[in-house]
């Protein structure tokens, strides 16, 4: 056979080039980007009247040592009065560590909120958070549902459903451990799960309270989630119920993993794509 000798260590240099660059890709979609040292968020902590988890303090403790460790500015506060555009403009992610029931005092509140979301803002949620602001339709919508039930604290499995979402980065493939299994009610379609509860995995007293709060989902029930809703960029993990959660290397993992993609998310806010005027004003699906 004749012809052109192939070039084999050329070859091979465009072949390690496209490698490099497709690992590149899939490293900076979600969340190479991230800037720790300009990074400053809001830990929000207000409770409304009803049960108040003795786990915040250690919620606290934990966001100020992850941003100590990596580099970014931590605001601690359970005043609602921070909820301004202006204050809030200053955030790349706002994070709800275990608020319960009404936080907001105004409608005022409600709609900077509101408008800091629309603007492109990032959210977390952590465990009880889901059971914030029970009667607003848009926050229900934005953070995905609203509590329901929770089994018995009690030792059971979650299963990684969405492994190559970058905040699944070094979570366990099925991570048993002991918390809450929280079911939710009024669940928003726009959700998209990364982790799930093992229900079977659940030791249950009352079977007709787990099948009715289980609804149609089955063994596998959402227990980690993230979506792109009204502009802004949240994720939520219904774990955490201990205090001594907060100290475990594997859970803090967790969250650092679940802030990093939600700030990677909220780089590029501007408040003239907001439009709120009201808690109720219409979600725009644009």
């Amino acid at each position: 056979m004749t012809g052109k000798r192939i070039n084999r260590p050329f070859i091979l240099w465009v072949l390690f080039c496209f490698a490099a660059y497709g690992m590149a890709c899939r490293s900076t979609a979600g969340v190479a980007d991230v800037n720790w040292k300009k990074t400053r968020v809001l830990v929000y902590t207000k409770n409304g009247k009803g049960f108040v988890h003795d786990n915040i303090p250690s919620a606290i403790a934990a966001f100020k040592k992850m941003g100590a460790d990596h580099g970014f500015t931590v605001d601690v506060s359970e005043d609602p009065s921070v909820f301004t555009d202006a204050n809030l403009g200053k955030y790349d992610a706002l994070i709800f560590a275990s608020t319960n029931n009404e936080v907001f005092d105004t409608d005022a509140q409600k709609v900077a909120f509101m408008r800091y979301i629309q603007s492109g803002g990032g959210f977390m949620g952590v465990h009880s958070a889901i059971g914030t602001e029970r009667k607003w339709t848009w926050f229900k919508m934005m953070i995905g549902g609203t509590f329901s039930w929770h089994a018995k604290f009690q030792q059971f499995s979650l299963q990684v459903i969405d492994p190559k979402h970058p905040s699944m980065a070094n979570v366990p493939k099925v991570w048993t451990r002991e918390d809450e299994c929280y079911f939710s009610k009024e669940m928003y379609p726009g959700i998209k799960t990364l982790m799930a509860h093992d229900v079977s995995s659940l030791k249950i007293v009352n079977d007709t309270v787990l099948t009715k709060n289980q609804g149609s989902f089955g063994n596998s029930y959402p227990a980690v989630w993230y979506q792109h809703f009204d502009g802004g960029h949240m994720w939520y993990t219904s774990l955490g119920h201990h205090m001594r959660d907060y100290a475990e290397p594997v859970f803090v993992n967790h969250l650092y993993e679940g802030l990093r993609w939600v700030v990677s998310q909220s780089g590029h806010r501007d408040l003239s794509k907001a439009y709120a005027t009201s808690p109720a004003t219409p979600v725009r699906y644009e």
